[in-house]
């Protein structure tokens, strides 16, 4: 198994154990087409021009010899055993919908799989499919969210190039997370997910439990969430005061990120229509023409670098911040599924104190919700630690990524400003030096 397990209590004892189902009230998605997508075929995406090597540039900047002290232990060489990449957006057209799959590639030297490399597509309710199941068959173990769907039919804009690789990179991070996970990896539905070509994933998914069954859940979930926990825990009650206060904070970060970053592309396509101007204005200018043609080429570069820094917030500073608003939602659902396990346990101890049911059968009930309950608090505390180690790593990296981009986009637009400076000042010389002549 894939890395260590916080409490051993929380330990399963084969790969394919669960704990009883799931309690949160949330049923699976019923609607096999709910996630039409319609998208651009054309899956590149262009670069931005290259920064010239041959630039003044200021000295090494700071990010570069900083390191944050890492509180996590490294992982012990060798212990991964599984490796996914999720890659290669392929577009389906059939006669009623048109979706994409993304191919998952699987490379493991675990025993319980049939071979040591795996190659399928998948689809995002497939994806959807299984962060469902390894929520109802682990309540209180913390599944990484998945990016929204943002199925909204008949708005194909909204799915570009930009769209497919921002939603492919956040299934390979899901796949990931759940690969180095030490319990959510050893489950049966996320080896089927790997393993399995389409029509045996779909045989698989027939055999999950049925709706009768799910809305039985469902009505002992909204009673326990009705008569709420009276004694909860004062570390749960710790672990969802932070919860409250980390998701107002990043949903505040991700809200200014996203109108900063629609704002810089607003500024990027002003900031290209500006060095042809120049140029065009050198044309009729004669004495002022290599002044001009200097403004519009060190505009030019400026416009590129803008472009490649208006990338960097874009594609790692934003998605990181958005995922973590997702995950602040996840960390919310699984704090309720531990209440209403608890709830259900001390409806059953007052139905024993009033003596309303036969006093045998509910002692055995009870002493099976008092285990579930214990069950569920280690499970959710060894997880807790688990996902702040990630979160930290992942912000961390994140906030560092985009301190030296940004250092590296003020020093290149710098020494483009400087270059050009340096060029004036030497043709003023050379121009009054003539004068001088003469």
């Amino acid at each position: 198994m894939s890395g260590n397990v916080a409490d051993s209590a929380i330990s399963p004892t084969s790969p394919t154990q669960t704990i009883p189902a799931d309690l949160s009230g949330q049923m699976l998605e019923l609607d096999e087409d709910d996630d039409l997508e319609v998208f651009s075929k054309d899956t590149t995406n262009t670069d931005g021009g290259s920064f010239n090597a041959s630039m003044q540039t200021s000295p090494g900047s700071m990010i570069n010899q900083y390191k944050f002290d890492e509180e996590d232990e490294e992982q012990e060489p060798g212990a991964k055993d599984i490796f996914i990449t999720v890659d290669d957006p392929e577009s389906h057209v059939t006669t009623i919908e048109t979706f994409i799959t993304y191919r998952v590639l699987t490379k493991t030297t675990r025993g319980e799989f049939d071979s040591s490399e795996y190659e399928v597509r998948r689809r995002y309710q497939d994806f959807l499919w299984l962060r469902g199941r390894l929520e109802e068959a682990h309540p209180t173990l913390i599944v990484h969210p998945l990016p929204e769907k943002f199925v909204m039919k008949g708005m194909v804009e909204r799915f570009n190039d930009d769209f497919i690789e921002t939603r492919r990179r956040a299934l390979h991070r899901f796949l990931d997370r759940v690969a180095d996970h030490p319990i959510l990896s050893c489950n049966e539905d996320f080896r089927v997910f790997l393993s399995a070509q389409a029509w045996e994933l779909t045989s698989h998914k027939k055999q999950g439990p049925g709706f009768l069954t799910r809305m039985g859940e469902t009505v002992r979930a909204v009673a326990a969430s009705v008569r709420g926990v009276k004694n909860r825990p004062e570390e749960f009650n710790s672990i969802q005061e932070y919860v409250e206060a980390f998701s107002q904070k990043m949903t505040s970060l991700d809200r200014i990120t996203q109108r900063i970053t629609k704002e810089e592309k607003e500024y990027l396509e002003e900031l290209k229509e500006y060095a042809p101007t120049y140029t065009l204005w050198s044309g009729s200018e004669e004495e002022l023409a290599e002044p001009l043609k200097g403004m519009a080429n060190s505009l030019d570069r400026c416009y590129q670098e803008t472009e490649e820094q208006g990338r960097q917030l874009s594609d790692c500073l934003a998605p990181a911040l958005h995922e973590y608003v997702l995950c602040s939602e996840t960390l919310k659902a699984v704090l309720r599924r531990r209440d209403n396990i608890q709830a259900e346990l001390e409806a059953k101890n007052e139905a024993l104190a009033t003596k309303r049911a036969d006093r045998d059968a509910l002692k055995e009930e009870i002493d099976k919700m008092e285990d579930r309950v214990e069950w569920a608090n280690n499970a959710l505390k060894g997880d807790w630690g688990r996902w702040q180690r990630s979160m930290r790593s992942d912000l961390k990296e994140a906030f560092l990524s985009t301190a030296q981009k940004n250092v590296d986009y003020y020093e290149k637009c710098l020494a483009v400003w400087e270059s050009f400076l340096l060029s004036m000042r030497a043709e003023v010389s050379e121009v009054d030096q003539r004068a001088g002549d003469s």
